[in-house]
């Protein structure tokens, strides 16, 4: 594809950091979305999700896309676990359980696809990637947008219940809308700011504000099943992805602990393992073995020996 060297924008080891040591995240930059009579319509078999189960933004759309039945509609391929120079690699070039190879173009590596859409594509290649299988190009990177897409765009080609469900119901929006922000600002994000810190102070100040905010959401979630309205949002799958891999992956790779979510979040961890034995989407979006493996096992600058750890074991509670 590319010949220019692209390892500033595919290595994980080189991602800049600001003056003081802090980690900030790069915005995504394909934001088209599905819609009728729009550019992009909704479509059985035209689109394709390619995600990793390592990513935490990723899966946010294979849950999504599995609680509102769009297994049919939109295909979907799982890239390896690990992140080398060259960014997302597909299992036939590096195989790891779970793993695919590109279906539609025998890719080796995701920044295949950003370089098709665009050849002077010069930002990070990131999952999810949404692809129109008819334009040949990215609709959409960013989750947040994109589970928005498979909440509603395409209910007129789901049966009743799976069009009726809605994770974004009118009457929650803005409180749906205010969560997220801080939640995502300070937990989603939160846990990279402290993992991704290069000096002290820097990891200091984001993992206590990580901490705060896990014990405002421990509030919320007292007495409660879901963050908002008393069912199922949106904002249950954007904070699920962060908490199911707080103790397996956060709290050792990243340096987030100061407390764990079994032993220090009572009303977190119930919430947690709710949704994970008793809703299928969660339980099978979650692979820990992708999980631990892509943190521990991907990012040298942190863990040089790329040793995994065993623990913790069971990696989620009973309920």
């Amino acid at each position: 594809m590319a010949a220019r060297d692209t390892t500033e924008l595919t290595d994980i080891t080189k991602m800049k950091r600001e003056a003081d040591g802090s980690f900030k995240r790069v915005t995504s930059d394909f934001r088209n979305f599905i819609e009728k009579d729009g550019k992009f319509p909704p479509e059985k078999d035209r689109y394709h999700l390619y995600i990793s189960y390592t990513c935490p933004w990723a899966t946010r759309t294979v849950i999504v896309r599995k609680l509102k039945g769009l297994e049919d509609i939109i295909s979907m391929t799982v890239v390896s676990p690990r992140m080398g120079s060259n960014g997302w690699a597909f299992g036939n070039i590096d195989e790891f359980p779970g793993a695919e190879a590109d279906p539609l173009f025998n890719s080796s590596y995701i920044k295949e696809l950003y370089f098709r859409a665009d050849p002077n594509y010069a930002s990070r290649f990131t999952v999810p990637v949404l692809w129109d299988k008819k334009l040949n190009t990215v609709v959409n990177n960013e989750s947040s947008e994109i589970i928005r897409m498979f909440n509603t765009a395409f209910n007129g080609l789901l049966p009743a219940d799976k069009a009726k469900l809605d994770l974004y119901p009118e009457e929650s929006r803005a409180e749906i809308d205010t969560l997220n922000e801080w939640v995502y600002s300070d937990i989603n994000n939160g846990v990279y700011k402290s993992g991704f810190a290069t000096q002290q102070a820097a990891y200091e100040k984001a993992v206590t504000e990580l901490f705060g905010a896990l014990d405002k959401i421990e509030d919320i979630l007292t007495g409660k099943d879901y963050l908002v309205g008393g069912r199922l949002t949106e904002a249950d799958v954007r904070l699920f992805v962060t908490i199911i891999r707080f103790d397996p992956a956060y709290v050792g790779q990243f340096k987030c602990n100061i407390r764990t979510i079994r032993d220090g979040y009572p009303a977190v961890h119930s919430w947690l393992r709710k949704l994970y034995w008793t809703v299928p989407a969660f339980k099978d979006s979650t692979f820990f073995d992708h999980i631990k493996t892509g943190y521990y096992g991907s990012m040298a600058n942190i863990n040089p020996t790329g040793i995994i750890p065993v623990g913790p074991l069971p990696h989620i509670l009973p309920l």
